[in-house]
């Protein structure tokens, strides 16, 4: 049977050092901080890794280097086919297949383009289910980067019919489509977790396999919260929800390094070297760091209501 992979999923960020080279000591002290804050799988390679800027032996590297300190404690998914010709892009996701990580996942606007027709895509799709081996879960990524290509929903469906997907990181930002396709793919092994902060606690509520957005780098822990405790303290949730919302709306001011940035702050990482982003984010958002400095105020203030909440619950 197709392992479920679902829950609070983190995409995760890759650290560099001064030079741009990779920091491994900073990427585990990340894993660890990802899995002693909720998180229930990890997404590698991904955008928030800055997939598109990494070589192929870098994003297999780091691919095998989480599924090796993580040690089956969470199932480990990574992307990174990166390319646009189908050649290349059998090449880079078979590269993955013996990294020891638990699921490849297929970007969306890789198997066609914005305009193509839905035949291309099963065309493409095809082609890699074919080089991929049958036992391995595969999950789909409607990554934004360079476009955003949405799944239709006979798309959608003719993935799930393969019963080798079970993950969706769904962007469509939108809580009707989100509850549509949890609908359209009840009866298979494929989960639709929503990427959308701004509709994640009633995405759950509709029945949303977990959350997989960009702030599980920020504080997984109160969306684990929500999504384990969530229903049982609706007032509560309502409030943390909304928090987590608006915190979210700092996603513009650089991010990922607005998240290194963070994570330097409470001492995980050293740097917030980014390749995606090659500027000062304090020169060009004048009041990020006051803005970071409400971030771990909020995030602890509610990490303490919760600590309340439970022990009285």
């Amino acid at each position: 049977m197709t392992r479920a992979i679902n829950g609070i999923i983190p995409v995760m960020l890759t650290p560099f050092n001064e030079r741009g080279e990779i920091e491994w000591n900073g990427y585990e002290a990340l894993i660890e901080w990802y899995l002693a804050n909720g998180a229930q799988a990890l997404f590698a390679v991904c955008q928030s890794s800055e997939m598109q800027y990494l070589s192929l032996e870098e994003r297999v590297a780091l691919a095998t280097f989480t599924a090796e300190r993580v040690k089956g404690r969470v199932p480990v998914v990574a992307s990174g086919h990166v390319s646009d010709s189908l050649d290349a892009q059998r090449h880079e996701l078979t590269a993955l297949v013996d990294t020891g990580i638990d699921g490849i996942v297929l970007v969306t606007n890789r198997l066609a383009t914005q305009d193509d027709s839905a035949e291309i895509f099963r065309h493409h799709l095809d082609a890699l289910l074919v080089a991929l081996p049958t036992e391995m879960p595969l999950g789909l990524y409607e990554c934004p980067a360079p476009f955003r290509r949405l799944l239709s929903d006979d798309e959608l469906r003719y993935c799930a019919d393969t019963g080798r997907f079970v993950l969706l990181k769904d962007v469509s930002c939108d809580l009707e489509t989100v509850t549509r396709r949890i609908a359209l793919v009840e009866d298979t092994p494929l989960g639709i977790n929503n990427a959308n902060a701004a509709i994640a606690w009633p995405a759950l509520c509709a029945g949303a396999s977990g959350f997989c957005g960009v702030f599980n780098n920020i504080h997984p822990d109160l969306y684990r919260w929500l999504a384990d405790h969530g229903d049982r303290h609706p007032a509560f949730a309502e409030e943390l929800a909304t928090f987590l919302v608006l915190a979210a709306q700092t996603e513009p001011m650089g991010y990922p390094k607005l998240a290194k940035r963070y994570h330097q702050r409470i001492g995980t990482l050293n740097s917030d070297h980014s390749r995606v982003i090659d500027f000062d984010i304090r020169e060009r958002f004048w009041g990020v760091e006051p803005v970071i400095d409400r971030l771990l105020q909020g995030t602890e203030h509610y990490r303490a209501r919760i600590r309340e909440l439970m022990a009285t619950a």
